[in-house]
Order: C-alpha cells, then sequence, then structure tokens
C-alpha cells in the first residue's frame, strides 16, 4: 500500500488516498485516538471512485464521528481501472432489458455480477491485510453498502468482518442466495421499497436467505439515492453496537 495524497477534512478526519498495486483506494481516519480503531469497509456500486467520491465522504465522516476508521477501493472494471469487454456486454444487455420492461434474466445477472464478486472479493481480502496492518487501526472490521453480492461473499469467506450493512439495491444471482445460508455474523440491510434497479422480491429473498440469528431489515418509500437520513444514522448505530 503507497499513500498518494492527503488532506484535513472541515471536521478533522484525515483523508488519505492509497494505491494497492493498480487498485487505487481511500482512507478516513479519526484526527486523533488514544488507541488503533475498528474499521468499516465502504462498498459501492461500480460506477467509479470519481463518481461516488461525494457520497463515499459523507459516509465515511459518518462513520468516523462514531470512531472508526473507513475505507474503500475501486472495483474492477470501473473508474480509472481497465475495462472488461465482457462487463459492457453484460451491462448493456441489462440496459436492454430494463428499458423492455421485462424481467431481468438469471444470465444476465449472472454474467453481470459472479465476475465482479470473483475478482472483487480477493480484492478487498488484500485491502483488509494492508489496512490492518497500519498502526492506527485495529479492528474489529465492518463491511457497509453494496455491490450486495459482494457484500455476501465477504461475509461467507473473511473472518475478520464481524458486522454488515448491507444495501438491497443490484440484482442478485442465484447462487449468491445459497452462499447467503452460510453467512452468520449481525446483519442489518437497508432496502428501498421503489428502488428502480432492484429486484424487491429477490431482495426479500436474500434476506430470508441469510443464516445469520441477528438480522434486521429496515426498509423505506423511495428510490436508490433516497435513502433517508435516519436509516443511515440507524445504520451507524448499528457498527456501534456490534464494533465497539
Amino acid at each position: 500500500m503507497q499513500f498518494t495524497t492527503q488532506q484535513r477534512l472541515d471536521d478533522g478526519v484525515l483523508e488519505r488516498e492509497f494505491t494497492l498495486g493498480e487498485i487505487p483506494g481511500i482512507l478516513w481516519t479519526p484526527g486523533s485516538a488514544s488507541a488503533p480503531v475498528p474499521l468499516v469497509l465502504l462498498g459501492h456500486p461500480p460506477l467509479g471512485l470519481r463518481k461516488m467520491y461525494p457520497r463515499l465522504q459523507a459516509r465515511a465522516q459518518d462513520s468516523v464521528a462514531e470512531g472508526f476508521a473507513a475505507a474503500t477501493i475501486e472495483l474492477p472494471w470501473s473508474g480509472e481501472r481497465p475495462g472488461s469487454a465482457a462487463a459492457e456486454q453484460a451491462r448493456a444487455d441489462l440496459r436492454r432489458a430494463l428499458e423492455a420492461g421485462g424481467p431481468v434474466d438469471d444470465e444476465i445477472v449472472d454474467r453481470l455480477i459472479l465476475p465482479l464478486v470473483d475478482k472483487a472479493v480477493p480484492e478487498w481480502r488484500a485491502a483488509l491485510d494492508a489496512l490492518l496492518a497500519l498502526p492506527e487501526i485495529g479492528g474489529p472490521v465492518g463491511f457497509s453498502g453494496g455491490v450486495t453480492s459482494i457484500g455476501v461473499r465477504l461475509a461467507v469467506v473473511e473472518p475478520r468482518i464481524s458486522a454488515a450493512v448491507l444495501f438491497a439495491g443490484s440484482f442478485v444471482p442465484r447462487t449468491i442466495l445459497e452462499e447467503a445460508r452460510r453467512v452468520t455474523i449481525p446483519l442489518h440491510v437497508l432496502l428501498q421499497w421503489d428502488d428502480e434497479g432492484n429486484d424487491r422480491p429477490r431482495a426479500l429473498d436474500l434476506f430470508d436467505a441469510f443464516g445469520s440469528k441477528e438480522k434486521t431489515l429496515h426498509a423505506n418509500m423511495g428510490g436508490h439515492t433516497g435513502v433517508p437520513q435516519f436509516a443511515s444514522d440507524e445504520a451507524n448505530r448499528f457498527f456501534v453496537r456490534y464494533l465497539k
């Protein structure tokens, strides 16, 4: 991991951009802390860190205000990273299916999501290795956000993640539904009821499939970007309960 830039935000949060091999990322840490702090990994859709930056920074500042560090990395085939012809074709097929107004075929969802999960999850784990090696970060670790299927896979394979807030706002392959039965960590799932890009019945099936004994579904009216502030506040309180 190499830090490339740093700045102090108005609330004293230290924001540092880094690279991990070819993968860009951003780390936010408290301005002052007497001991190593827990870490929240910020998931996001594959739209590019620059496009997602304002929302990621706001989420990170909320996390740091609760005494956590927060970090994110650029997903495969997005932002400044090399693209994938197969991923672009899957996205185009998805757009056509949505414009046609019919159901999205499982084959399209598999081509869109599963290669992304297979490549992104090892990268998140490598980033976690590097972040936990920093003296200011001590764990435990939470995962917050999407892509939902990435969060599910990480919850299954990464024992260092103690709790997760998942955003039910992306298509979920049926194989991920099966993996969800192996998730046992505490979960807080946010669902926007009118999310135009989300298969609501599949999102409810996913919540039902989770094997966690402690899981909460927090559903609100509104579209994908309409998550009310009180829902975000509750998600932060969830991490306070399970990471501190």
